[in-house]
């Protein structure tokens, strides 16, 4: 069962986290390049104070976005702005995603998010979560996947597993760290590929913050992984 409640705690948590290290740094830092392709530091920021906006609209019952036209430009207008305003927006759109979600509501519900994508409310902090905690690693500030709590890197993998699960283009593929294991790929009686690791490796190949390189293989190639 989601522990929505519990989730949302840590949602505060890694969003603590996230400020202590984003107001170490300074003006010329937002726009040096994050290690997201074609984003700077600024476009990461402006993007985790819009998303919480959005969550925010899907537990309200309202559009994610208006479009994913108007998502884009809201980030490529709010990522140039001083670390100042970054700052304050990330706090004021943090501070109205837990006013919603304090509200009284039924977490059993089903929401709607981005491209017709539907999912328990009770599963909105978790997302939350996620996007809190990898956007702080794609800063490149020094946060590292390695750094990010046990409890998270488990439920992460869990989760990105089960969405490349049946996926046709993915061989059925073992997934382990040595003491759990996880299944994705196409159906099949038995996997086609194992791939064991790291959690922090296997997190950031699933993730697609790194390529692999780091994980052993066995019955195959690295199976190469949709797009997020």
């Amino acid at each position: 069962m989601i522990d929505h409640a519990h989730d949302l705690a840590s949602v505060q948590e890694a969003t603590d986290r996230l400020l202590t290290a984003v107001a170490k740094l300074d003006n010329a830092s937002v726009a040096r390049p994050s290690r997201l392709p074609g984003w700077t530091v600024g476009h990461v920021l402006a993007h985790l104070a819009r998303n919480a906006d959005a969550l925010t609209n899907v537990l309200g019952g309202r559009p994610m976005y208006v479009s994913g036209e108007a998502r884009d430009a809201d980030i490529e207008r709010d990522a140039p702005r001083p670390l100042d305003a970054q700052l304050a927006d990330l706090r004021e759109s943090e501070a109205r995603f837990r006013a919603r979600a304090a509200e009284p509501a039924d977490w059993t519900r089903t929401v709607e998010l981005r491209n017709g994508v539907t999912d328990a409310a009770a599963r909105v902090p978790f997302r939350r979560w996620a996007e809190v905690e990898l956007h702080h690693v794609d800063l490149g500030i020094g946060y590292e996947l390695e750094d990010l709590p046990e409890e998270f890197k488990e439920r992460e993998i869990d989760f990105l597993a089960d969405r490349f699960l049946a996926h046709s283009d993915v061989p059925a593929t073992r997934i382990t760290d040595g003491t759990r294991a996880w299944s994705t790929g196409r159906q099949a009686s038995r996997p086609e590929v194992t791939v064991t690791g790291r959690p922090a490796d296997l997190l950031g190949w699933l993730a697609g913050r790194r390529p692999g390189a780091a994980l052993e293989v066995s019955g195959g190639p690295l199976p190469a992984l949709p797009p997020l």
